[in-house]
C-alpha cells in the first residue's frame, strides 16, 4: 500500500515542524476540515485572551473533526494557522508544535489576520488530510 510522501528537499529549509511537498497517492480519501477556533460544543470561547489555551483548544476541536471522518492528526497533509495580529506567536506554536512535529510533519501555512469570525478568538485552524485505505 502506497503511503503519503512528505519531502524536504534539499536545498530548501529543514525544520521539524513542516514539510515542503506532500505526495498523496491515488486512491487516499480527502478530509477538508473547515477553521476551527476554541469554541466549545455550546459555542462558548475557550480561553479567553490566552493564546496558547486558544491553540490547545483549537487542535482539540481539529481532532474531533477529523475523527469523525476517520482521520487522526498523523493523516494531515496540512496545516493553515490564522493568527489575530499582535498576538504571542512562541506561546501560540508552543501549544501546537507537538501535534505538528514529527519525522514527517505535514506542511504549514501561517498567517497573521486582523481578526477571525468569532469575537475574542485568537487563532483558527484548519486542515486538508488524506487516509490511504
Amino acid at each position: 500500500m502506497e503511503q503519503i510522501q512528505r519531502l524536504r528537499p534539499e536545498g530548501l529549509v529543514h525544520s521539524p515542524a513542516f514539510s515542503h511537498v506532500a505526495v498523496v497517492p491515488p486512491g487516499a480519501t480527502t478530509i477538508y476540515v473547515g477553521g476551527q477556533n476554541s469554541v466549545d460544543a455550546d459555542g462558548t470561547l475557550v480561553g479567553a485572551d490566552d493564546v496558547a489555551a486558544q491553540a490547545a483548544r483549537a487542535l482539540e476541536n481539529a481532532g474531533v473533526a477529523l475523527a469523525a471522518a476517520g482521520a487522526t492528526f498523523a493523516d494531515v497533509v496540512q496545516w493553515t494557522v490564522l493568527f489575530v495580529d499582535g498576538v504571542d506567536l512562541a506561546a501560540a506554536y508552543g501549544a501546537i508544535a507537538p501535534v505538528l512535529a514529527s519525522e514527517e510533519p505535514p506542511l504549514v501555512l501561517g498567517a497573521r489576520v486582523a481578526g477571525l469570525g468569532v469575537p475574542g478568538a485568537l487563532i483558527e485552524v484548519s486542515a486538508v488530510a488524506a487516509v490511504v485505505r
